[in-house]
C-alpha cells in the first residue's frame, strides 16, 4: 500500500512512495532514523528559500538519501545506490523536492494515523 506522489526532477518525472516500511528500509540501508532526519531537514530548510535556510552538506547528504529511498521503494528497477540513481540527472534544487518529499512523507504518516483511530473504533465496539 503506501502513498505515491510524482515529482519532476531536471525534466524527468519521478515516482515517490511512503509507507509504513519507508523507516525500516531507511534504518537497515542507512543506520539513521528517518524520523530524526526529516525534522532536522524540515528544520534547516526554514521557509524554502535558499537565502534563509540552514542546509549544510550533511543535510544535502541527508535528503539524498531519503529521496533515493521513497524513490527505490516505488520503483524497484532503479538503481541500487543513491550515487548510481542520482547519476541519472543533471542538477536539480532541493529547495523544490525537499518540501514535496515532506509532504508526501506527512499525508502517509496522517493516514496511518486515521487508520489506527479507525481500528480502535471498531475493536472497542
Amino acid at each position: 500500500m503506501g502513498i505515491r506522489k510524482d515529482i519532476e526532477i531536471d525534466g524527468q518525472m519521478v515516482t515517490f512512495k511512503a509507507s509504513a516500511a519507508i523507516p525500516r528500509i531507511y534504518r537497515l540501508k542507512f543506520q539513521r532514523d528517518i524520523y530524526k532526519d526529516l525534522a532536522v531537514l524540515e528544520k534547516s530548510i526554514g521557509d524554502g528559500k535558499e537565502e534563509s535556510s540552514n542546509l549544510d552538506m550533511f543535510s544535502l547528504e541527508m535528503f539524498e538519501n531519503i529521496a533515493f529511498i521513497m524513490a527505490k521503494h516505488a520503483d524497484p528497477s532503479i538503481p541500487d545506490t543513491p550515487e548510481e540513481w542520482l547519476d541519472n540527472f543533471n542538477t536539480f534544487s532541493i529547495y523544490q523536492v525537499l518540501p514535496q518529499l515532506i509532504e508526501l512523507w506527512g499525508l502517509n504518516v496522517k493516514t496511518d494515523v486515521e487508520a489506527k483511530k479507525n481500528f480502535v473504533r471498531q475493536s472497542v465496539k
